[in-house]
């Protein structure tokens, strides 16, 4: 677990949120970070974001304000796919809100906390593509590192990923076990992207300062 934690508690779209996450490295976005040509030099998915992140440092509009119609939909169904979740499991879920790093370079939004080892991640199927990807073939791989993020910073050993299919009303449970080496990897990964944020906003501020 990361040393020091702050855990905020606006509810999710208002303007209090918006500035929670804002130039933080967020959990959805960790896949991103780690997109690389086969060269291993940085994808344009990862720069284009490191960009933004670096951009939302110094001040910019926080650019994940972005909301489409299937995420509206997979917040609107995450409280009754929590809901079923306990009543399949026995577990009580915690609602945990976003939580940062002291720094605020790093943030996670889990979907719930479980006792005291365990989180939930819940994504409703809302594409086809989608469902048949991840619940019908179970290839979960654009998944784990969000999830595998979230066991990193929180220091829990295991998170249930939730695949709800609400117009199907049918549930998947994954269980993703904590796994060292994957997430040793993942955070140096991490903390490269983070440096890249790093070199785009001094370019920014020398940018910015020679306009003024």
């Amino acid at each position: 677990m990361i040393e020091g934690l702050i855990i905020h508690t606006a509810e999710q779209g208002t303007p209090e949120w918006l500035e929670a996450r804002k130039g933080v490295i967020t959990g959805s976005r960790f896949r991103d970070c780690r997109e690389k040509l086969k060269s291993g030099t940085p994808a344009k998915k990862s720069i284009d974001y490191a960009k933004d992140v670096a951009r939302e440092r110094e001040g910019g509009e926080p650019l994940q304000a972005f909301s489409n119609s299937a995420m509206r939909l997979g917040t609107e169904q995450e409280p009754y796919a929590r809901m079923l979740y306990e009543r399949k499991t026995g577990h009580i879920v915690e609602e945990a809100g976003f939580i940062t790093t002291v720094d605020r370079l790093f943030g996670v939004s889990v979907d719930g906390l479980v006792g005291d080892d365990g989180l939930i991640e819940i994504k409703t199927m809302v594409n086809s593509d989608t469902l048949f990807t991840a619940f019908v073939d179970g290839d979960v791989s654009n998944y784990l590192d969000q999830c595998n993020g979230a066991l990193w910073l929180l220091g829990r050993k295991w998170i249930d990923l939730v695949l709800w299919a609400h117009d199907l009303q049918k549930m998947k449970i994954i269980r993703i076990e904590r796994n060292e080496d994957a997430i040793e990897e993942l955070e140096a990964d991490l903390v490269e992207f983070e440096r890249t944020v790093t070199h785009h906003q001094k370019s920014l501020q020398l940018a910015l300062k020679e306009a003024a």
